[in-house]
């Protein structure tokens, strides 16, 4: 489990101190320290070079488990560290996450009970600072300092992406939550909007949190379900994640470079990122952005409404979904191809604190002033997390041979979980809205006290840009997809809309050097005359283009004027970031 060498860091305060055997025993005994921040193992040898250590940052460890020997005669306990380090791939080029478990063999005393309670104190420890509980050196550790195990409803979109949700869950994500010690009950998700439909009937008080493994569509789904509820204020406080298996995987990016991750992974890479960071049960407040159509529908967003390029390229490229990540690049191909331009009307109310990254310049004119019962619903498709200790050689794959002793692979199994109207009309051009679209159901939440209805002038103290744009995007996210950082300002509960549109006029090839530069965050280094970002509260869109694609968090909404105001810090996501924890009853 050798993922770097170097001596401790200065000032690192010992929590725990020991020296153990290993498993299985060659011989080899092993000084271990438990910091803060690492486990630092040090092999004990008679004549030691150098003062170097295998430091295991805590920040790639999942679980800590204790185990004994099915040898009566064993008065040895063992205790075994779960981590995911990146490792240089065997194939390619890069590096991954691996598996890696080391089991540690506690034989200081001849009896069995106190190398248990050795082991034990050692388990407890590991997990309360990937957890983040407080422990100091004059902690007296104990398992009793932690909470149960967390219960999480996972929701599996088998449809999304390339269609590998499911077996990359069952293959990595099932086994790591388990060594985790989180229990689980995983449903697969069967039409559109099902999701919805199930967090608005179960009863919350059962779990701690709730994961949709997909992409961000159906995360969109859970949080509008959560505010459909009578009970939304309350309801709209359970964690929610996600562990990307779509297509545009928007908000894992972010989540990702949150964690301090800034290099871009896609695919698996990204999967395993995130569910490293849902196993350490950092919380972060996260903004919601309620968007109204032109019907007057209600919906809450947490990523992004866009017009024009974006929004094109995300639909028209549905026909290639089974290329994954793939095809948006194909999508935006296509696209440039025939590249349009769309007329329409821009407001919003700036923020007076925020700072804009590239200031307005022309084009500017000052607008005129002018609940459903509680119904518990079955849980369709559902496996929980009962046995599955005994079902995972076919996660794996081959059939394990039944050890003498304790194996890290096989941790004990945790408890189961139980189960107004436009002036003129439009035509939506590009294929129909489909059914169940954005804000169908009636939606409760706060008051959007900065919004006037649609039909009325925007307030005075308001800008409105009208002109022909090539796209228009307000994004609340640093990422538009898993690996396009399109806002690198832009944090989880920052209470900021930020604005970024594109005038007519960009030329194809300054428009791909911008995307290119999305890459890395570094497109407003580009000095492109036509790209502006604003940081606005509230916001509202008129297309004056008969036809054309909106889009809510990659959703495809009605066609017409749409209107929004942020939220701060209304929902709560699963980052693997202490700002917040999973809390458990």
């Amino acid at each position: 489990m050798n993922l770097v060498l170097g001596p401790y860091s200065e000032g690192a305060e010992t929590l725990l101190h020991g020296e153990f055997g290993a498993y299985p025993s060659k011989g080899s005994r092993y000084a271990l320290s438990l910091t803060q921040t690492a486990l630092h193992i040090q092999r004990l040898v008679p004549k030691p070079e150098t003062d170097q250590r295998t430091v295991v940052p805590l920040a790639e460890v999942v679980g800590c488990h204790t185990l004994r020997s099915r040898a009566p005669a064993d008065r040895a306990a063992y205790f075994s560290v779960y981590a995911y380090p990146l490792k240089k791939r065997k194939v390619g080029s890069g590096r991954g996450r691996q598996r890696a478990a080391r089991t540690f063999q506690v034989d200081g005393a001849d009896d069995y009970e106190k190398n248990q309670a050795v082991a034990e104190k050692w388990a407890a420890a590991v997990k309360c600072l990937v957890l983040g509980i407080p422990v100091s050196s004059e902690t007296d550790i104990a398992p009793s300092l932690l909470p149960r195990p967390r219960r999480l409803l996972l929701l599996l979109n088998p449809f999304g992406g390339r269609g590998l949700a499911l077996q990359w869950c069952q293959t990595h994500v099932l086994p790591m939550i388990t060594e985790a010690d989180i229990s689980f009950n995983l449903i697969q998700t069967e039409r559109p909007n099902h999701a919805r439909e199930l967090v608005k009937g179960i009863s919350l008080t059962e779990w701690d949190g709730i994961v949709a493994i997909s992409g961000d569509g159906l995360l969109y789904e859970v949080l509008n379900g959560l505010m459909e509820r009578p009970d939304w204020e309350q309801a709209i406080k359970m964690p929610v994640g996600i562990l990307p298996s779509g297509s545009g995987n928007a908000l894992a990016g972010a989540i990702n470079c949150n964690a301090g991750r800034l290099e871009q992974v896609l695919g698996l890479e990204l999967l395993l990122n995130c569910a490293v960071l849902l196993c350490h049960a950092g919380v972060a407040p996260l903004d919601l952005v309620a968007v109204t159509t032109a019907s007057g529908a209600r919906c809450f967003s947490c990523l992004s409404v866009a017009w024009g390029f974006i929004s094109d390229v995300d639909i028209e490229s549905e026909k290639y979904r089974h290329m994954g990540a793939a095809r948006f690049t194909l999508g935006t191909l296509v696209r440039l191809a025939s590249m349009h331009t769309y007329r329409g009307r821009l407001s919003y109310l700036p923020a007076a604190d925020a700072t804009a990254h590239r200031p307005i310049s022309r084009s500017i004119t000052v607008a005129p002033n002018g609940r459903l019962p509680l119904q518990r619903l079955p849980l369709h498709r559902a496996l929980s997390d009962m046995g599955l200790c005994e079902e995972r050689h076919a996660f794996r794959g081959g059939e394990p041979a039944p050890p003498p002793c304790p194996s890290p692979s096989s941790p004990p199994p945790s408890s189961a979980s139980i189960l107004p109207q436009p002036s003129f009309s439009f035509e939506p051009g590009l294929g129909e809205l489909p059914a169940g679209g954005a804000g169908e159901a009636q939606v409760g939440g706060p008051p959007d006290e900065l919004l006037v209805p649609l039909g009325q002038p925007v307030p005075g103290s308001w800008v409105t840009v009208e002109d022909d744009f090539v796209l228009v995007l307000a994004i609340y996210q640093s990422h538009l997809g898993a690996d396009l950082f399109a806002a690198p300002f832009a944090r989880f509960d920052d209470g900021l809309v930020h604005l970024c549109f594109i005038r007519a006029g960009i030329s194809r090839a300054a428009l791909v050097r911008l995307f290119l530069a999305m890459e890395k965050g570094s497109h407003f280094e580009q000095e492109c005359p036509h790209l502006v970002h604003v940081p606005v509260r509230a916001f509202r869109l008129e297309p004056l283009t008969r036809k054309g694609i909106l889009t809510v968090d990659g959703e495809r909404v009605e066609y017409g004027p749409i209107q929004g105001q942020v939220h701060r810090g209304l929902a709560r996501l699963v980052t693997g970031v202490s700002r917040l924890k999973i809390a458990t009853g």
